[in-house]
């Protein structure tokens, strides 16, 4: 088995993006594509190692890109520009998360009948927004991710199953915004999942986060336990 890599160009409206393919070569048969949606730091070796993770797992992993070729940059604030611009703007982050769907879709190594999504952070409310969308993916997990609705979605029925993967003690997503998504992913008729983790916060999949007070802290159980939970829901959703 080897885990081979490949960077896609991909287009949305005026602009390009970048996004990082990786798949076992050791497969012959186009198999299951999973999408990895980025944090507010844009695509790093953070979505970059998922997508290498879900490829030994048996599908094919695209580390998407939803800020633009040549963006990439250490500058959070620069980088929460980009974000904030893009959640005052659902329609197009919407956009540019479908278009970088629609290239993995298009890869060879992938079934393009068999795609999911998963997301940390702003990308958790990238695949909630895939799936408010209604488009045609088996399922989307978010972890430690963002709840509030686009207010472009209302009315849609969610085809996908949804998995929210959340620490109780998220400042950026409080227990009420929690029950917010429950009573939306059930007026959207989705069949929905959410798992909490107590006292635990946000970004608790990222070893570099240390700010407890701040709402941001690495959490070894609740990574390794959201993992195994996001295994077994792209197993129920595949059969790998």
């Amino acid at each position: 088995m080897a885990i081979q890599t490949r960077v896609v160009d991909y287009e949305s409206g005026d602009h390009t993006f970048e996004g990082m393919l990786a798949w076992d070569d050791a497969g012959v048969a186009p198999r299951p594509g999973v999408l990895v949606a980025h944090t507010i730091a844009g695509r790093s070796a953070h979505e970059e190692g998922r997508a290498k993770r879900l490829a030994e797992m048996g599908y094919v992993g695209f580390a998407m890109d939803v800020y633009g070729k040549g963006t990439q940059t250490t500058d959070l604030d620069r980088n929460r520009a980009m974000m904030d611009a893009l959640r005052a703007d659902r329609e197009e982050l919407q956009e540019r998360l479908l278009a970088g769907l629609a290239c993995l879709q298009e890869q060879p190594e992938v079934d393009a009948a068999k795609t999911a999504a998963i997301g940390f952070c702003f990308g958790g409310l990238s695949v909630l927004d895939i799936a408010r969308t209604g488009a045609d993916v088996a399922g989307v997990v978010s972890l430690h991710g963002i709840f509030d609705p686009p207010g472009n979605t209302a009315g849609n029925r969610i085809t996908a199953k949804v998995l929210a993967l959340h620490g109780w003690e998220d400042p950026l997503a409080t227990p009420e915004q929690v029950v917010a998504l429950a009573d939306e992913m059930t007026a959207m008729r989705a069949d929905w999942q959410v798992h909490a983790y107590g006292n635990t916060t946000h970004a608790f999949t990222n070893p570099a986060a240390d700010d407890w007070d701040g709402g941001k802290q690495y959490d070894a159980d609740a990574d390794r336990r959201s993992w195994v939970a996001t295994r077994n829901f792209l197993a129920e959703l595949f059969g790998n």
